[in-house]
């Protein structure tokens, strides 16, 4: 039976909680994972990509957004979309690789963000993958990143 004083607004399911932003940074190297923006929250995800210094978003999920306003503030955005659930494609792990290369030695002082659909799964992935790459033993990567 319902509860008459609660409104069907007020009851929060598993899948409405998604974490907050959490920069992760390691050996210089700074990665913002996040969840999606939409086109009506994309200001708010803007200022926050601000407050982090990001100049380059990854997406690991399609696209639901459109990218105008990301490009009309000097973000760049790169697609590296692989199925949810799944381990990246060697393709995608080697140009994630490539992108980090690239940007890192354009612009040391740069954060990359990366996000899939919650900033749960594929996006913390990518960044696990990254920090191994870099030299940290997996345990202490996921564990980072599970921080």
């Amino acid at each position: 039976m319902t509860n008459p004083n609660m409104s069907n607004h007020s009851i929060i399911r598993p899948k409405d909680i998604r974490p907050a932003p959490a920069e992760i940074e390691y050996k210089g190297m700074k990665f913002l994972i996040t969840d999606r923006p939409s086109d009506q929250t994309i200001q708010y995800y803007i200022a926050e990509l601000k407050k982090h210094n990001v100049q380059m978003v990854v997406r690991v999920c399609e696209p639901t957004y459109s990218v105008d306003e990301l490009k009309k503030e000097n973000i760049d955005v790169t697609d590296l979309a692989y199925d949810d659930g799944t381990s990246p494609p060697n393709e995608v792990i080697e140009e994630w690789f490539e992108v980090l290369k690239t940007r890192f030695k354009e612009k040391p002082e740069a954060c990359i963000a990366v996000h899939c659909v919650a900033g749960l799964g594929r996006a913390p992935v990518l960044v696990a993958l990254a920090l191994i790459e870099l030299g940290m033993k997996y345990e202490d990567a996921v564990e980072l990143i599970r921080q």
